[in-house]
């Protein structure tokens, strides 16, 4: 994978395929970066051209303030990547994640744009059920100890200070994205959605995976695979990554 480059900060890790049929777009979990998926384009197909996405305040965009509200973030995406838009792309995110992308679609909808061929939702519950949690005003110490319960990250970066003193204020505007997210009722996607969850999530159900149904017009596929709401991280990327190869390569 080609190391960052200042070319483009919405996709410091992008490596151009000039074959590739469709560009897939990731999204990464609250607190997560671009580098959660650096490996994806040695193992998805050459058809596919794997485009991690940098939101603002982290990894090689510490310097940008990161921004706290759904409403405000979309929009700079799809202006931001409006750019890469011009040959056929799909759109994958993992937990927030699935959430932001799920909102490009429609961002891009409104504009009259183009439409992405598949969404694929991994470990977000769907975007009209209510997210119950209250994290983003927690005190700092009550708030490393939520990151702690999620999992996700090791011990020894939630015990290092420096670290997390750029990492705290990310999560806490990630977390303040999803809780005070406010779902609109829109008509449903004329774009597939395929859901993707961790049998041992608690905090995405099969229930509430299967419920992304209602937000398309096309075809649904719910795929539940081994782990917990971070299964992308170990064997269950696996199932996901052929997936996504078989559905858009």
């Amino acid at each position: 994978m080609a190391p960052p480059t200042k070319a483009d900060p919405w996709l410091p890790y992008r490596k151009p395929r000039p074959g590739a049929r469709v560009r897939l777009f990731c999204f990464p979990y609250a607190g997560g970066g671009a580098s959660m998926y650096r490996t994806w384009q040695d193992e998805l197909p050459v058809s596919i051209e794997v485009c991690a996405v940098q939101l603002p305040g982290r990894e090689g965009r510490m310097r940008d303030a990161p921004v706290a509200e759904m409403a405000r973030l979309v929009p700079l995406i799809a202006d931001g990547l409006s750019p890469h838009l011009g040959q056929p792309f799909a759109l994958f995110g993992h937990s927030m994640g699935a959430a932001i992308a799920f909102e490009l679609g429609r961002e891009l909808r409104r504009r009259g744009g183009p439409r992405p061929l598949h969404l694929f939702a991994s470990a977000c519950p769907a975007p009209h059920l209510p997210d119950e949690d209250a994290t983003h005003g927690l005190p700092e110490a009550e708030l490393i100890e939520r990151m702690r319960s999620l999992g996700g990250m090791s011990e020894e970066v939630l015990q290092h200070r420096e670290l997390m003193e750029m990492i705290l204020p990310v999560f806490r505007a990630d977390a303040s994205i999803t809780e005070t997210y406010a779902h609109a009722e829109e008509a449903p996607l004329d774009v597939p959605i395929t859901a993707f969850g961790g049998i041992e999530d608690p905090k995405a159900t099969r229930h509430e995976m299967d419920a992304w149904r209602q937000h398309t017009r096309g075809a649904f596929a719910l795929a539940m695979v081994a782990g917990n709401h971070f299964y992308i991280q170990g064997d269950g990327r696996r199932p996901v990554l052929a997936t996504v190869a078989r559905t858009i390569g």
